[in-house]
């Protein structure tokens, strides 16, 4: 049944347009012309009442079509009618069908001087009233929603980001905000239909006057009083017939151009707002007045002045009736069942708050938090390549009032304590004199801090402390912990999301990479690996190219990523120095580095283990030559032989985790160097 239904709509409009054209090339008999007519009113008054019961404009998206079939439609049966009107108006008023005749003879009486007048005035109010308004607004509100279509694609894309919607409610939004675009721009243009419709209506009753005060005394031997009788009025009831439907389509367009967005159609929103006895109260009273002064009609004026009373005594009333809050139907809940969404997580990030820091996200207050996490994840998705997930805020009644902690993947980044009403005074090694406060450690940098009021926060910036706000020190915390675990951000589906933007503009070079010869488990390894040394993929196209040219050769993503090392090397290096500014770069003496790289040759195992002893020899001594670059916030860089990269950077992340450890390969020759230790050398290594 179903299927019947689909597929007789599918059908019903092709029919229409072919009704159309029979309309426009046919003769049809009287009878038929009727049933149309009096079909024109229906869809007219349908059309009329949807455009009323819309909550928003949205929903009678499909008016712009319709208003202009519905057009066609009538404009089909004026050019159907004339020919009745025209061929047999001599008849009589019977001649063009009982529609026509009813509206000329019964709705102006008789009289065709009358029905001029009548239909003038139905015409000014149609093009110059209603369809010249409608008009008007339909312009204004295409021009002011394609002007605000960027903002609103914005605006949905800083609430996914912050995690107020979900990915599919954006999705929607996007296409209602697209829709809404199209709309009204197609509203704008389907005004003109109305337009051309009135004109075209009053044209139609000039040739059917015209054409009939010529063809009843040429071709029927008429009078000119006689074929005026006949021929004007039957025009007019034609013009008239034609005219009511084109009015009621003008006041459903007008009525969904000037809606404003509600929960209600345009009666409950109407009422809602005039349901208010502050409002009629000084309606009766004005009238009340009105009516009692010399020479009015009492009757009427006090009886309307009665009515709004009634009208403003029954709204209070209602006003003051108790609201009755019907019983929530509490459903049975089988506690031996345990859904999925008790036992999983969400959510790859969380960040989870305690009860104190609750206004951080409170909307009322701005929610200044969630605006920090929001900028925390685009910058990160810029520096690293790929979109950031979303990081979820939620209060956790076990924390103390004041902790936040950072989860990534179930696993604590994080944790330290904020004073939510409070300003962090950072000393960054410039400042002087002391603050009265409590005394902090900044939760990111382990720099001096002090937490001190809102008021002493301008007292503190000219002692030269950087001064920071709660949702700050928080957002700081967490893109530092995420930039240094971005490696665990990545997985199977960004790195599918990487190759499908990579494919739009370079399909060949994704054929070559994916799925064969590496399955995407093996190519998330491998970026993951990237990202765990601090190397970002926003160049993903170069290092894809790289990673192809690898895996002609092996399918391990450990060697891949040795593989590919030296031909990233500029975007490396790009991260620590300028393109003139020499590479500061720390070295392994000559006789350290052989005797490292026998022991790695050695390793069947591939672990890449250093003797404990040595180890902590070399820890010490890159510590003891990092100092000075770390005090004075300068980048540097380790440069080894290739052979024991791998094992030195293993080495050095447990006590210089942002210092990055390159081979010699990986520094093109054109680019200067400054060494500035060698670690091995005489003296270097404690014994």
């Amino acid at each position: 049944m179903n299927a019947l239904l689909s597929n007789l709509r599918r059908g019903a409009l092709p029919l229409a347009i072919l009704l159309l054209v029979v309309l426009l090339v046919v003769p049809i008999p009287a009878a038929m012309l009727d049933l149309f007519f009096v079909t024109n009113i229906a869809i007219s008054l349908a059309v009329l009442m949807v455009a009323l019961n819309a909550q928003k404009p949205l929903d009678f998206s499909a008016f712009p079509t319709v208003l202009l079939f519905t057009t066609l439609f009538r404009l089909g049966l004026n050019v159907a009618s004339t020919r009745v009107v025209l061929v047999h108006g001599h008849e009589g008023g019977g001649a063009a069908g009982h529609v026509i005749e009813a509206f000329g003879t019964f709705l102006i009486g008789g009289d065709y001087v009358v029905g001029l007048f009548v239909f003038a005035i139905l015409l000014i109010i149609n093009l110059i009233v209603v369809t010249k308004g409608a008009g008007r607004v339909s312009e204004v509100s295409a021009r002011f929603t394609l002007d605000a279509l960027p903002g609103k694609q914005m605006a949905i894309d800083a609430d996914l980001n912050a995690g107020l919607i979900t990915p599919d409610e954006a999705k929607q939004r996007r296409i209602d905000t697209a829709t809404e675009a199209e709309f009204y721009g197609s509203m704008d243009g389907s005004s003109k239909f109305v337009k051309g419709d009135a004109v075209a209506g009053m044209l139609i009753l000039a040739a059917n006057i015209v054409g009939g005060l010529i063809l009843g005394p040429v071709s029927h031997g008429m009078t000119i009083g006689a074929a005026a009788h006949n021929y004007v009025l039957l025009a007019i009831g034609d013009a008239l017939v034609a005219q009511l439907p084109s009015l009621m389509l003008s006041i459903a367009a007008a009525a969904i151009v000037t809606r404003v967005t509600s929960t209600h159609d345009l009666a409950g929103q109407i009422g809602s707002q005039f349901g208010s006895p502050r409002t009629w109260t000084p309606v009766a009273v004005i009238l009340g007045l009105l009516g009692l002064m010399p020479g009015m009609p009492h009757l009427v004026i006090l009886g309307a002045a009665s009515i709004a009373g009634f009208a403003a005594w029954k709204l209070r009333q209602i006003a003051r009736r108790p609201v009755v809050v019907p019983a929530a139907v509490v459903e049975p809940v089988d506690q031996s069942k345990i859904g999925w969404d008790e036992v999983t997580e969400g959510m790859q990030v969380n960040l989870d708050i305690g009860y104190g820091l609750v206004p951080l996200v409170d909307e009322r207050r701005g929610s200044p938090l969630m605006g920090r996490i929001t900028g925390v994840r685009r910058q990160l998705s810029k520096e690293l390549g790929f979109v950031v997930p979303q990081v979820r805020v939620r209060d956790d009644i076990n924390l103390a009032p004041y902790t936040y902690r950072i989860m990534l993947n179930g696993v604590c980044l994080g944790e330290d304590q904020v004073a939510p009403d409070e300003m962090l005074a950072l000393d960054t090694g410039q400042a002087y004199g002391t603050l009265q406060g409590k005394t902090a450690k900044d939760p990111t940098f382990g720099l001096d801090a002090t937490w001190i009021s809102t008021s002493d926060a301008d007292a503190a910036t000219g002692m030269g402390y950087l001064v920071v706000d709660p949702g700050t020190v928080m957002a700081t915390h967490l893109n530092h912990a995420l930039g240094q675990n971005a490696s665990d951000l990545l997985g199977p589906d960004e790195v599918q999301a990487l190759l499908d933007g990579l494919k739009e503009r370079a399909a060949q070079l994704v054929a070559s990479l994916s799925p064969a010869p590496l399955p995407l488990t093996t190519l998330t390894q491998v970026l993951r690996g990237l990202l765990a040394e601090n190397v970002p993929l926003k160049e993903f196209r170069r290092i894809a190219a790289a990673i192809a040219v690898a895996a002609q050769k092996t399918q391990d993503a450990e060697e891949i990523i040795e593989a590919i090392r030296p031909e990233l090397g500029p975007l490396i290096i790009g991260k620590l120095c300028g393109v003139r500014e020499p590479l500061r770069v720390m070295t392994l003496e000559g006789q350290l580095e052989g005797l490292l790289g026998q022991a790695m040759r050695s390793d069947a195992s591939r672990r890449h283990v250093i003797e404990p002893d040595l180890g902590r020899r070399i820890v010490e001594a890159l510590q003891r030559a990092a100092q000075p670059m770390l005090a004075e916030a300068k980048p540097f860089a380790l440069v080894v032989q290739p052979a024991i990269r791998v094992a030195i950077r293993k080495l050095v992340k447990t006590c210089l985790p942002d210092t990055p450890v390159l081979s010699f390969f990986e520094v093109p020759e054109e680019k200067a160097v400054e060494v500035i230790a060698v670690i091995g050398a005489s003296g270097a290594l404690p014994a």
